[in-house]
């Protein structure tokens, strides 16, 4: 399905009038009916526990209303127009442990909060990627959340990057600029990645699909960390990414910020300036971003060549609260421009070589010059990703319904000609149009129901390129379900049912080479007799139920435990099902399997967490058995040689058996002084393959390929403020990120090698400097990741296998990952009080 500029203008004009007719409606209700919605308030004071002193500044917050406000100079804060229900309030104070607590809105209603000085750090205690706002201490659905203050203060060169340190999370990368979410071992299509709530579609089949996401834009990072497809249907099966724009602005607030970001390892210069304000319900709010770097480095291989990406981001959007809910409508612009390497090089010298020509007989060394420049080479991708959609909330009765609706399209294209620079090899492009309604009935002797239903249409269109590694193709997702859960004083349950159907067609598609420039173009009709037939017709559905059940118990303020039992559903992707080409931008022939079944998964987790003033233990093990679990395996031949199609790649192809993966995180804070932080933690992740007869298995496919090793982190910070020397949230730190070696691996066929272990050291220090009336002037940090220049290979690096040599006259094969790397970045907060 072809979707021109026009056809995308006429789409957001939907939009807005989805979004106006749906307010207009719920405003004419209010008008005609008055007692259709009542409206109340909320205020009350924020004070010190045990000592009375009033905490100004302090941000109250309405998760599911998306409403906050900040505490006055008396400590008093005030919501007006609130529709009457139960609200999860979260009342937050910098160095003061945070207070969750449930309030009725019924009229004036008055509800003050006393907050206690607490030592430990703490991440965000409410999150909102499940049925409704939900404190992460009562949900026996293991989850982490991390903060603004955790993503700008740890260094990163992608959104994704900036969660790999977090327990159970790693990345797949491909380069500095590209990386994939991996949950407990699972990625690709078994994670699903949300943006303000609205699912991210952009081709993550591809290996070096990264995500297409302003990462100066995401306030908050939300990670469920098993299976989701209660919520969210297929894709869902080992958990979720739920990226957290910006939030609006505080009532009567006008905020900013100007960022400016430099890192010294491929020289990357990094901008974002963004402007929002809130006055009485109406709020808006623009962002643009921009950054570009040069080739990286490392110690084996210097400049890696083709490494270097420019993109341009942009955002806007608007909203509207009242009394009975609230509309927004947001509209975003991605914009990347990324080199892919292919890792060739000179035999004797090792130093990178580049393709100038189709017929590629030889090729010239790479200048020094081509390695230090900015300039984005004519072999690329060109990745253009176009999001608007609305978020409404609409009280009706003592219930409520959210409703929202989402337009997608990502325009993909892989240029791999060197004679014809213009002409895309790879040409994608995926419209999709989502949908989410949700009703939140009225609460009932304690008990919280919410049903709904969600899903997709999507259309993919592939022949306007030379090379075609899938097919077009169309499918329509749906899927109803309910949840439920209740509060019986210490012990919490929830749990759920779904039922998820999708209905996929692919086209078939013949080729022929192009009499005018060589490539292969698609044909049609007559023109089809004698020419090549890589895809044919195909039309399945897909079906399966997918449930959750689990429980928390809080025995003490202190101390809990959880437990939950999950099923998941994944239908499989397209390149799983039908892929059968060269894909540009991993050097390798994929071949599909359409005779695949959706993957099913059952997955136990048990955890427990105490957490006092000066100390916090988290424990949380899972156990996770997947049925005709989908991986890829490299194909040889008779004699053990690689298998080549086309000459240049290696052929790969998917199989499906049953596979076991197990393991878990653990985490332990200690803080003996106020300010003095000791953190730690250490992830681990086995993996069997358990699809081989036991009477074939060996220690070559005992494994399933690319799971992350044992790996710990341990970090000892102290964070300080000097109001007399105008600094604030001050911090200084240093960072052990520790690696096992990863033996456990997928041998046959030479699939995936080992990769030895490692230690990096990483450092940072920062804080906000401050005018005389304690108002905050600017933040500036400083950071440095593998400040001793380890020589390293990640394991879940595509780059380690980009090597076209059995052997090096160095000892080293394959692309290493970046050396030292230090970041200097600075942002001016904007925040001023609008007058009445």
């Amino acid at each position: 399905m072809k979707t021109s500029p026009t056809k995308a203008l006429l789409l957001f004009t939907l939009c807005l009038a989805i979004n106006n007719a749906l307010f207009s409606q719920s405003t004419n209700s209010v008008k005609q009916k008055k007692i259709f919605i009542a409206a109340g308030t909320l205020s009350g004071k924020v004070i010190e526990k045990g000592k009375g002193n009033v905490l100004p500044g302090a941000t109250i917050y309405i998760p599911d209303l998306k409403l906050g406000v900040i505490a006055d100079a008396g400590g008093q804060y005030h919501f007006n127009s609130l529709p009457f229900g139960t609200y999860l309030i979260e009342v937050h104070y910098v160095g003061f442990k945070t207070i969750i607590k449930n309030v009725i809105i019924s009229g004036s209603t008055v509800e003050n909060f006393e907050l206690a000085e607490f030592a430990t750090e703490e991440s965000p205690v409410v999150v909102t990627g499940l049925s409704k706002a939900t404190q992460i201490k009562r949900s026996p659905v293991p989850i982490v959340a991390v903060n603004h203050d955790y993503i700008v203060t740890n260094l990163s060169t992608n959104i994704i990057d900036a969660i790999a340190k977090v327990p159970g999370v790693s990345a797949l990368t491909t380069g500095p600029n590209v990386s994939k979410p991996f949950i407990r071992g699972l990625g690709y299509n078994r994670v699903l990645t949300l943006f303000d709530g609205l699912r991210q579609e952009g081709q993550q089949w591809g290996d070096e699909h990264g995500i297409e996401v302003d990462q100066y834009g995401v306030e908050k990072i939300e990670i469920i960390k098993g299976p989701a497809s209660l919520t969210y249907g297929s894709d869902a099966l080992a958990g979720v990414v739920n990226l957290i724009p910006t939030q609006p602005a505080p009532e009567g607030k006008l905020i900013g910020d100007i960022l400016g970001e430099y890192q010294t390892n491929n020289g990357l210069f990094g901008g974002s300036v963004m402007l929002g304000s809130t006055k009485n319900g109406f709020e808006w709010m623009g962002r643009l971003s921009h950054k570009q770097a040069k080739n990286y480095q490392d110690p084996i291989d210097g400049r890696v060549y083709n490494t270097a990406f420019n993109e341009s981001d942009a955002g806007f959007s608007v909203g509207i609260h009242r009394s009975w809910g609230y509309s927004h409508l947001s509209f975003s612009l991605f914009d990347d421009l990324q080199e892919i390497p292919d890792g060739s090089r000179d035999s004797a010298t090792r130093q990178f070589t580049k393709q100038i020509t189709e017929a590629d007989t030889v090729r010239p060394i790479v200048t020094n010059q081509e390695l230090n420049t900015y300039t984005i080479g004519v072999l690329h991708q060109h990745i253009q990703h176009y999001r608007v959609y609305t978020n409404n909330n609409f009280i009706i009765g003592n219930g409520r319904l959210a409703v929202n609706l989402g337009y997608q399209r990502s325009v993909r294209r892989e240029f791999s000609h060197p004679e014809a620079p213009g002409t895309p090899g790879l040409f994608l492009q995926l419209n999709t149009y989502s949908y989410d309604l949700k009703y939140y009935f009225p609460e009932f002797d304690g008990w919280n129901l919410t049903a709904g239903v969600n899903g997709m249409y999507q259309g993919n269109t592939v022949t306007n390129g030379t090379d075609f590694v899938i097919p077009s193709y169309h499918q329509f997702d749906i899927g109803p379900f309910a949840m439920i859960k209740k509060t019986f004083e210490k012990l919490d349950i929830s749990g759920g049912l779904r039922y998820d159907n999708r209905s996929f067609k692919n086209d078939e598609l013949y080729t022929s080479p192009n009499p005018v420039t060589g490539f292969d173009m698609p044909v049609y009709g007559a023109d089809t007799v004698g020419a090549s037939k890589p895809f044919s017709n195909y039309n399945h559905i897909f079906s399966g139920i997918s449930g959750s059940i689990g429980a928390t118990y809080n025995f003490t303020e202190k101390f809990s435990v959880k437990a939950n039992l999950s099923r998941g559903f994944r239908a499989p992707n397209i390149a799983e099902i039908s892929s059968n080409g060269v894909h540009p931008g991993t050097n390798s022939y994929q071949i599909g399997n359409d005779a695949f079944k959706p993957e099913f998964n059952i997955q136990e987790d048990i955890g427990a967490e105490y957490s006092s003033n000066n100390l916090l233990v988290a424990l949380s093990l899972f156990n996770n058995s997947i049925s005709n679990y989908i991986f890829n395996q490299k194909v040889v031949t008779a004699s053990g040689a690689d298998s080549v199609i086309v000459p240049g790649t290696q052929t790969f192809k998917f199989q499906q058996g049953k596979a076991l993966l197990y393991g878990g995180e653990l985490t332990v804070d200690i803080h003996i002084v106020k300010g003095l932080h000791f953190e730690n933690s250490l992830s681990a992740v086995y993996a069997l393959n358990k699809g081989v007869d036991p009477k074939l298995q060996s220690d070559s496919n005992k494994y399933l390929p690319f799971i992350p090793p044992l790996h710990g982190l341990s970090e000892l910070r102290y964070n300080f403020e000097s109001r007399s020397g105008h600094i604030v949230n001050g911090f200084v730190k240093v960072q052990l990120a520790y690696y096992a070696a990863q033996n456990r691996v997928y041998l046959t066929d030479n699939t995936e090698t080992p990769t030895p272990g490692y230690t990096l050291f990483n450092a940072g220090i920062g804080g906000g400097i401050t005018n005389s009336k304690g108002k905050t002037i600017f933040n500036i940090y400083i950071m440095g990741n593998n400040l001793f220049d380890v020589a390293y290979q990640d394991h879940l690096s595509r780059l380690k296998y980009f090597e076209q040599y059995t052997s090096s006259p160095n000892g080293h094969l394959g692309i290493y990952n970046m050396g030292r790397n230090i970041a200097f970045k600075i942002d001016f907060p904007l925040d001023f009080d609008l007058k009445n």
